[in-house]
């Protein structure tokens, strides 16, 4: 029903989560919704795409009508926000479980509940159940067989062909390339692959409170 492609879904995905997040800093200005794209957490698969690959997939959303630009020509820097909820009509709880199935792949119905919390209190499974049954009937979600050893269904969006559950991605050597994990470290306790993890993770989150500091002094 939907051919979407990899980046623009994360690009539709963060747009959502940051509207109601930080909704402070939203709409998201090219830069800080580079930065939501490239999160280390709540994301998966990680990735690395340059504000190019964000651009074009920008500007293939607002031919969909999906995204517009949210600032005007004397504004500094320009700013993006998502057209989903009024383009497919859905409503709260139903953008908000269709913005973690973007971000994070296919899910349970109770990993879904957890990870919806900051967008969308649900007050328990059923709620989610009646969510994920109103996506399936139009044709927005798609429910995913237990394999062998699996205690509970899992759930998939059908905004992409490629959403079906397939292997994960290989890495890619290109811009909008699945980040590769990093390279053993030398030793026996891979202690220095550890502290390579955690200064990424450090410097990923530094870069979005900058950006968020620089929006907040109208500087980006």
């Amino acid at each position: 029903m939907m051919d979407l492609d990899q980046v623009e879904l994360r690009v539709l995905g963060c747009l959502i989560e940051k509207q109601r997040t930080t909704p402070d800093q939203y709409p998201l200005s090219l830069n800080a919704l580079r930065l939501a794209c490239n999160q280390t957490t709540n994301r998966d698969p990680v990735v690395h795409y340059d504000e190019t690959t964000i651009r074009e997939a920008l500007h293939r959303l607002s031919q969909r009508r999906f995204t517009r630009l949210a600032s005007g020509h004397s504004s500094r820097a320009h700013k993006f926000r998502h057209l989903l909820d009024e383009a497919l009509a859905l409503d709260p709880g139903q953008l908000a479980v269709l913005a973690v199935l973007m971000l994070r792949g296919a899910q349970t119905p109770g990993e879904l509940k957890q990870r919806t919390d900051r967008m969308q209190g649900f007050a328990g499974l059923d709620e989610v159940h009646a969510v994920l049954d109103e996506l399936i009937e139009r044709e927005y979600a798609a429910r995913i067989e237990r394999r062998p050893g699996q205690k509970e269904e899992r759930y998939r969006h059908r905004l992409s062909d490629e959403a079906a559950d397939a292997p994960p991605l290989e890495p890619m050597a290109t811009t909008a390339a699945v980040v590769p994990p990093p390279a053993p470290a030398a030793g026996p306790d891979g202690a220095g692959a550890e502290r390579l993890d955690r200064l990424e993770a450090e410097v990923a989150e530094l870069r979005e409170e900058i950006a968020r500091l620089r929006e907040a002094l109208g500087e980006s």
